[in-house]
């Protein structure tokens, strides 16, 4: 005999069903992030870059824990 102790409080709540507008929204944050990952993979590739984050992007260079700020 199984030993079920489950309470309905244990049990996941049933999911409500997304309004169109939400659909929408979550298809195109899919898109872009399909679009920026594909802009990632089409870049040049750096040969014997610094690697890393984009100093440009992020505001500061840092190399072997040297920092400086343009």
């Amino acid at each position: 005999m199984p030993n079920d102790t489950s309470t309905p409080e244990d049990l996941p709540a049933p999911r409500k069903a997304l309004t169109p507008e939400a659909q929408r929204a979550l298809a195109e944050a899919q898109a872009r992030r399909d679009a920026a990952e594909a802009e990632r993979q089409a870049a040049a590739k750096e040969i014997n870059g610094r690697g890393g984050l984009d100093p440009v992007r992020y505001g500061d260079w840092e190399i072997k824990g040297l920092t400086s700020d343009f």
